[in-house]
């Protein structure tokens, strides 16, 4: 074989070489195109159904927001505001008026009502009677937590029952908010409040499930 032949093999084999690279690329931006494609359609499919439910809740009125006084809280905490759902309904998001926004809260108790500092979303109070009870929970709005990790409160507005869902940064926080909120509002006997308040009852501030056992048996 001339050195000329060989030559040309080598350019020939370097060609090859060269095209395989090539194709390869081609294949992986392709991919990279086609799944950009797909997330991109996801996003706005998701969008569009936020859209088709903010104008199928297009009824419900401005949120009310709270009085330039109110009374001393009765209880108050840092969180967050996981979601609103038709009461009852924990998969029927509510996302008219920025309900449907997560945020970081500051939740306030008072005598007149319940009050909603937001970050980041619109706040939002409710009147005490406004305020239809609460209760332990562990999901709502597609968000799932341990059980009695969820303080749901009911309330009405504009006609409509809405279940909205809290989270304080300290959980064990939920069973004194269950108990005070049925006792402002009124609010009916229901398992779900009945276990709350045996839970609050039982709680001792700092006071772990074993000390509290000990203290009852040495009661006895």
């Amino acid at each position: 074989m001339t050195p000329l032949t060989l030559l040309a093999a080598g350019t020939a084999r370097a060609a090859d070489k060269h095209s395989a690279k090539v194709t390869d690329w081609t294949d992986r931006i392709g991919w990279i195109v086609g799944l950009a494609l797909f997330v991109g359609l996801l996003y706005w499919l998701m969008r569009q159904g936020w859209q088709w439910r903010r104008t199928l809740q297009g009824g419900l009125p401005a949120l009310p927001q709270a009085p330039e006084e109110t009374g001393e809280p009765l209880l108050e905490f840092d969180g967050r505001y996981h979601g609103s759902t038709t009461a009852g309904q924990w998969l029927d998001r509510i996302v008219a008026h920025g309900l449907g926004v997560r945020s970081k809260v500051t939740l306030t108790l008072t005598e007149e009502g319940l009050d909603a500092d937001r970050v980041g979303a619109p706040g939002f109070f409710v009147p005490a009677d406004a305020l239809r009870g609460a209760r332990l929970d562990k999901g709502i709005a597609g968000k799932v937590l341990t059980e009695g990790g969820l303080l749901v409160v009911t309330w009405e507005h504009g006609g409509t029952l809405i279940d909205s869902g809290f989270r304080a940064d300290q959980a064990a926080q939920h069973p004194a908010w269950v108990a005070e909120i049925n006792r402002v509002s009124g609010g009916e006997d229901t398992p779900g409040r009945r276990l709350a308040e045996v839970a609050f009852a039982d709680h001792t501030p700092g006071v772990g499930p074993a000390e509290q056992q000990a203290k009852k048996e040495g009661a006895q």
